[in-house]
């Protein structure tokens, strides 16, 4: 299966899976990223309003070293609910200022993606709304090499991956511990080299 060029692996359609699909590596200035679109399937059935795009570091993937700052390799990762810096609940709901932590996010398993942790599905935020990551996920609306992220649509895109998952899995939200999401995945294809400038 192909799409924007790339070789990708399939979803499984079972379960609730989030797929990224790669597109180009972009580049402005002295910044650069990488940038691919995402959508949310149920049992296979693509989901309305949860579509979009991600940003994510350079590449190559890379999930050897702790401090890496590339983006995480292509595959299959099971999600968590994180509790920290970023949380699954009780985010902030402060309007002023953007970024007001605790902000929303959601955790890639450490278990599948040790040595590294902390890879996390959270907003782009201040003061770098070029890319907000360190091996992370920030979803986003279509985006030009030169463009920086919206922290308010950034945000209002992991809120609603949280809210999804909420309805999928209730029971995984009920403590406030990082606890594996039943049957949820990220899936990521794609190691584009290919520079936008």
């Amino acid at each position: 299966m192909t799409t924007h060029g790339l070789m990708v692996m399939p979803i499984s359609k079972n379960g609730w899976e989030l797929h990224i699909e790669r597109i180009v590596s972009q580049a402005w200035q002295s910044k650069q990223r990488t940038y691919g679109s995402y959508n949310v399937y149920q049992d296979g059935v693509l989901q309305a309003g949860l579509s979009g795009f991600i940003c994510e570091c350079p590449g190559p993937g890379d999930n050897t070293a702790v401090d890496s700052e590339l983006r995480i390799e292509e595959g299959r990762y099971r999600l968590s609910t994180q509790y920290g810096k970023y949380r699954s609940v009780g985010y902030s709901d402060d309007q002023k200022p953007a970024g007001t932590i605790p902000m929303p996010g959601l955790l890639l398993s450490e278990l599948d993606t040790k040595p590294r942790n902390g890879i996390l599905i959270h907003p782009a935020h201040p003061p770098e709304l070029y890319l907000s990551s360190k091996g992370c996920l920030n979803p986003t609306k279509g985006l030009m090499a030169a463009d920086s992220m919206d922290f308010w649509d950034s945000r209002s895109r992991v809120i609603a991956l949280i809210d999804s998952l909420q309805d999928f899995a209730s029971s995984a939200f009920e403590n406030p511990i990082n606890t594996i999401i039943p049957n949820a995945f990220v899936v990521i294809d794609g190691e584009p080299a290919a520079v936008a400038v």
